[in-house]
């Protein structure tokens, strides 16, 4: 089985449902809440690389233009 790439708006979607999780299910274990936000601090970190990076990448394609 091919393991599939994550990418930024799944990771955003699931952090949203993760949250709506949290909200709204009274029900959760403390180690099902513990879970859960280890899960929403990895995508956070995700997330955070991710628009690192599409920073650093408009910033070289923006230098490329004012050579222009």
């Amino acid at each position: 089985m091919t393991k599939q790439k994550l990418t930024y708006n799944e990771a955003v979607r699931e952090l949203e449902s993760i949250l709506s999780e949290l909200e709204n299910n009274k029900m959760l274990t403390m180690d099902d809440i513990a879970a859960q936000v280890k899960r929403a601090a990895i995508l956070m970190e995700f997330c955070k690389k991710q628009l690192h990076e599409m920073d650093k990448e408009l910033e070289k394609i923006m230098d490329e233009v004012d050579k222009i």
